[in-house]
């Protein structure tokens, strides 16, 4: 019998780590002035908490940290930072593989020699009820610090942002993006997913979820368009995604702690010193997203462009 770790590389072929602004049951804050936050341009304006606080850790200043930092210290520090500012949200990093959080935190790898892409999602909702103010400048800051650190070059970055100036973040045009992102991509590729909006917690549809509740993406025409739920993202991009694939997702956002269904967790809240398997893991769906794929089926292609029924019970928060 294969051990949990390798159901979850036949599962999942790419290499995922996800860094959640919080738990799956807790909601993720959007702060009004980031300046104590120590940002770089622009700073002083609106922020996600989950995003700001990573920026602090490594782009304070317009400067990445001169000495090597880990996962670990990285997910602590932000805890620290959000906490500081009375934030009670705890940070949680989820991955595709076992890892050892003592590795240092990179979005790229040693052995990288192909394309760096990014997908970026940021969602104020103007003029919508539960108006944000910080997801533009989320999306805007991190973009920067992509291409001055990482080297990630525009082109090859897809924004998405509700300004009437970018790609509208509507639910057909982010699911539109994931599903390029995952076409383009290629082994010895670095992708980078990022998601700043509002996220809810609706009640499971098909029974494959342990606390009974999808976590979602909310687009800005989520009253017509529906949610995006933690299964769309586990057809679209999760899976699909090629072996040799190194993908980092940031989802500032509440209930995003599992938002990815990841089998692999740590989380920041200052008793678990390592990664955990998910014991109550299931690999059935993955496994018939795997024979899907392989049939060709043209309906796993087109899924997400599925409306769903409305909100449901949950709550945009």
């Amino acid at each position: 019998m294969s051990s949990f770790a390798e159901k979850a590389e036949a599962s999942i072929p790419a290499e995922i780590r996800m860094i959640s602004g919080c738990r799956d049951e807790q909601t993720s804050a959007d702060v009004s002035n980031v300046a104590s936050f120590t940002l770089p341009d622009p700073a002083g304006r609106a922020g996600g908490a989950c995003t700001s606080a990573l920026l602090n850790i490594m782009y304070k200043d317009k400067h990445a940290p001169d000495d090597d930092i880990s996962f670990q210290d990285v997910l602590l520090k932000m805890r620290d930072i959000l906490s500081s500012k009375n934030f009670t949200q705890i940070p949680q990093l989820s991955s595709s593989r076992p890892m050892d959080i003592s590795t240092k935190f990179d979005i790229s790898q040693p052995d990288f020699h192909g394309n760096k892409r990014a997908v970026m999602v940021g969602i104020n909702y103007i003029g919508q009820d539960g108006e944000l103010r910080g997801c533009h400048n989320d999306v805007l800051n991190m973009k920067e610090y992509l291409m001055d650190v990482h080297g990630f070059e525009e082109s090859n970055m897809n924004i998405l942002l509700d300004d009437g100036v970018h790609t509208d973040p509507t639910k057909d045009n982010i699911m539109t993006a994931f599903r390029e992102i995952v076409q383009q991509s290629e082994e010895g590729d670095v992708v980078y997913i990022h998601y700043s909006g509002h996220g809810a917690s609706v009640r499971d549809d098909d029974g494959d979820e342990a606390d009974g509740m999808d976590e979602t993406l909310v687009p800005v025409d989520y009253n017509k368009s529906g949610l995006i739920r933690d299964d769309d993202l586990l057809t679209t991009l999760v899976v699909p995604m090629k072996k040799g694939v190194f993908v980092t997702a940031i989802m500032d956002c509440c209930h995003s702690g599992t938002i990815l269904d990841l089998p692999f967790n740590f989380k920041a809240d200052g008793e678990m010193d390592h990664m955990v398997a998910d014991e109550n893991y299931d690999f059935d769906p993955l496994t018939a997203i795997i024979g899907q794929l392989a049939a060709g089926n043209p309906m796993l292609a087109t899924a997400m462009n599925v409306v769903d029924q409305g909100c449901g019970n949950c709550t945009i928060s």
